[in-house]
């Protein structure tokens, strides 16, 4: 792990509906506390939208955060994306949802992407953000705790299982945004957060059989860490 990030609820005018967001998360010394929850010292400020055990911990891979440094021609230091965890050499665009990771001493399965939101485009300040996050898959992953522990900037990251049926966190998005045939094969993996039964209503209520909707024509926002 490259850090571990935290961050505390402060006003913005930009921050939606509440008015308030914790999405600048910062790099914390030491070894720091997992909890069922999220880790110590952190916190989320929409908890119903963008907390709760399925949504504990948000990764975000650095070598992700370096392509969208040559993209956007600014520095992203770790925590940019309010991620709470900084990975390195760990492939998390491609992880499967479902999988289970050690980090530090801690147990955590992958449980979703990051569905981009007015918040983070707040706090990014880039045009056309949330489209152009989506567009690009590189998410991040939510994480749920199975195991508390601690964990630490140069603790060891790595994937301990993997389920049968895979389907990626890029493709996890695809599914939210309306790929049908992938949400049906989401449905059938153990360990999927339990929003996704939800949004699959929505997606394949709404869609013909096969068919295919537009990045932009997601059921609604999964959720901003610290938002």
């Amino acid at each position: 792990m490259i850090s571990v990030n935290t961050g505390r609820g402060r006003d913005a005018e930009w921050a939606g509906r509440l008015g308030r967001t914790a999405i600048d998360k910062r790099p914390v010394p030491g070894p720091v506390t997992v909890g069922r929850l999220g880790l110590a010292g952190d916190e989320q400020v929409d908890k119903p939208g963008h907390g709760g055990y399925d949504q504990a911990l948000y990764a975000y891979a650095r070598e992700d955060l370096d392509w969208w440094v040559e993209r956007l021609g600014r520095e992203l230091p770790s925590g940019t994306f309010g991620e709470n965890i900084t990975t390195g050499g760990l492939d998390v665009t491609g992880a499967l949802i479902g999988e289970v990771w050690r980090l530090g001493s801690a147990v955590v399965q992958v449980t979703s992407p990051r569905i981009p939101c007015a918040v983070f485009a707040g706090w990014m300040d880039e045009r056309q953000w949330v489209k152009r996050f989506a567009d690009a898959g590189r998410t991040g992953a939510y994480l749920r705790v199975l195991e508390q522990g601690q964990v630490g900037a140069g603790d060891p990251a790595e994937v301990l299982a993997r389920p049968a049926v895979r389907v990626t966190i890029a493709e996890s998005a695809r599914a939210y945004y309306g790929d049908v045939e992938l949400m049906r094969r989401l449905l059938l993996v153990d360990g999927r957060g339990s929003k996704w039964d939800e949004i699959a209503v929505s997606v394949l209520g709404r869609a013909a059989p096969g068919a295919t909707a537009a990045v932009g024509a997601g059921p609604g926002p999964t959720g901003t860490p610290g938002g």
